[in-house]
């Protein structure tokens, strides 16, 4: 979509959190704000407090709902059934930027076309939200000056995650809202420095700064810059990895600062495909599931250890300076790198960290002008060019930098596993506010443990009713690739006929059931949903 895509495509927030607290709608889908990126939540809260109308679509109640003027709670895997019925009244009520659509974008008229079949009535046959509500979304959204989006994992952790992103786009270029203060599309980062890791090219296809991998010109300049051959084919995906380990088409692995054995799906495949391995090295701070399956394990530093920049989810570069010297044997991930690089023969010479900052700024232009003395009381956030530039608050002020964007035409398909008589729940997993991630670390702090002791499935009343379950009964949950033993907790939090249960929790592993399937163009599994089934074991006599 011609710079807007790039941006999506990496995570970025089109727009600032400061900005959170003066829209005057915002629409949250897929995205348990207040327990996964508190701080935006409380932003969010602030807003409504300040007036601004809020539109939440999740097929589970979570807090933001409390605070809702609109509560779509669509069935797991039909955002992009929904969205487009939004999009359908919108131009339907002729609520569209025409001068905005004309001026910046293409590919409108294919794409309205595309809007005709999904009425509000076919979007509550697919999605389950009385069209009534969809309507009076759409118009709430569509009528706003100052509307804000904001999405996580809901939208992209789907075989069609990339369908819901682009459907998103569609909404926001269609009623203008980009490139002015408190409008944008906003995708939430899941931890402190995933913007910074792919900004600096943890994807396959790009070197730093998205610049893409099989253009020769910018092999080219990188190679000239670092003085060393390098590849034009793209890498595989973490996802992907798996299972050229699984097949032996991988040898070796070198994992950073991740879990997979605990965050990857179908937890059985993953063991199984590290295990298969001819060498794993981890690299982590505490001794992870995946770790112990390690045949070398390299302690690192944490964030109060070392220095550099984290670049958090607004795309602004923050300072991170060391508080504590590492403990024992632990050192700094760059000391690691830089002495294994010279172990393979390469040197990386650099006198101080900050000089990495420099060479970034380099070779892509959006961090030149950003350096440690400008980051010495305050962030700033790319496109950054100059050493006098302030900094971009939000992105496409006066149009796109690289041409008009494009409209996708984006049809609902249901997910990759749907409830039948073997199986008859949709799963979802997802995060709490007392843990975090894994567990590795937050599961190691008894004072959280006493908030946050166990894993637990929520059951929707009737479905409780209908398995003869009660609170705190043990159930087995079963999938096509495992199961577990969990307690109940009874909530009307989850759609009937949808449970959840967060996945922190090892000894009741979430991802034993998880699907591994995947999103065909950003390879991202279907956390969201599988089906499985569920059976009473254990009674609590009361």
């Amino acid at each position: 979509m011609a710079g807007l895509a790039t941006v999506l495509g990496s995570g970025a927030m089109t727009n600032s959190i400061p900005e959170v607290e003066n829209h005057d709608v915002i629409f949250v889908i897929g995205s348990n704000t207040t327990e996964t990126h508190p701080i935006i939540g409380l932003k969010i809260k602030k807003a409504v407090r300040k007036g601004a109308e809020l539109i939440v679509a999740d097929p589970r109640k979570i807090n933001l709902v409390r605070f809702a003027d609109i509560w779509l709670q669509h069935r797991p895997g039909t955002d992009v059934a929904l969205l487009n019925s939004i999009m359908h009244v919108i131009v339907r009520e002729d609520l569209i930027d025409k001068k905005f659509i004309e001026e910046w974008t293409e590919g409108f008229e294919s794409f309205r076309e595309s809007l005709d079949e999904y009425t509000p009535e076919v979007g509550e046959k697919i999605t389950g939200v009385p069209q009534e509500d969809i309507i009076k979304a759409a118009i709430l959204y569509g009528n706003a000056v100052r509307p804000g989006i904001y999405y996580t994992m809901g939208i992209t952790q789907h075989t069609h995650g990339t369908e819901n992103v682009y459907a998103i786009a569609n909404l926001v270029l269609m009623t203008g809202n980009l490139g002015r203060e408190s409008t944008g599309v906003n995708p939430l980062r899941g931890q402190n420095n995933v913007q910074g890791a792919t900004d600096m090219g943890c994807i396959p296809e790009f070197f730093p700064g998205y610049q893409k991998v099989m253009i020769p010109g910018i092999k080219e300049k990188f190679e000239k810059k670092w003085g060393v051959s390098l590849s034009g084919n793209i890498g595989l995906m973490a996802t992907e990895m798996t299972d050229a380990s699984l097949k032996g088409n991988l040898k070796a692995l070198y994992i950073m600062g991740e879990n997979p054995v605990m965050s990857a799906p179908d937890m059985n495949h993953t063991i199984k495909a590290l295990k298969n391995l001819d060498f794993l090295v981890v690299q982590d701070i505490f001794m992870t599931e995946t770790a112990e399956l390690a045949d070398v394990i390299l302690p690192a530093a944490c964030f109060a250890e070392k220095n550099g920049t984290f670049t958090n989810t607004e795309r602004r570069l923050q300072r991170v300076r060391k508080a504590v010297e590492p403990p024992g044997e632990a050192k700094e991930d760059s000391w690691i790198v830089l002495e294994l690089s010279s172990k393979f023969g390469y040197e990386m010479r650099y006198n101080f960290i900050e000089e990495v900052l420099h060479e970034a700024g380099d070779l892509w232009p959006a961090v030149s002008g950003i350096n440690y003395v400008r980051l010495e009381k305050i962030g700033l956030q790319w496109p950054c060019p100059t050493l006098n530039h302030p900094g971009t608050p939000y992105l496409f002020k006066g149009g796109f930098p690289r041409g008009k964007a494009t409209f996708s035409d984006i049809k609902y398909r249901p997910s990759e596993e749907l409830p039948d008589n073997d199986y008859p729940f949709l799963l979802s997993t997802g995060r709490q506010l007392f843990q975090y991630h894994t567990g590795s670390m937050t599961r190691k702090i008894s004072a959280i443990n006493k908030v946050s002791p166990e894993a637990y499935i929520e059951i929707h009343p009737d479905d409780a009713k209908q398995l003869c379950v009660n609170d705190s009964d043990t159930v087995k949950v079963s999938s096509r690739r495992g199961s577990i033993e969990i307690k109940v907790l009874i909530s009307d939090r989850p759609v009937k006929g949808m449970v959840f249960i967060p996945f922190h929790f090892k000894e009741a592993a979430a991802n034993v059931l998880t699907n591994t399937a995947l999103d065909p163009i950003c390879k991202i599994p279907e956390f969201k949903v599988c089906v499985v089934k569920i059976e009473c074991i254990k009674k609590i006599q009361g």
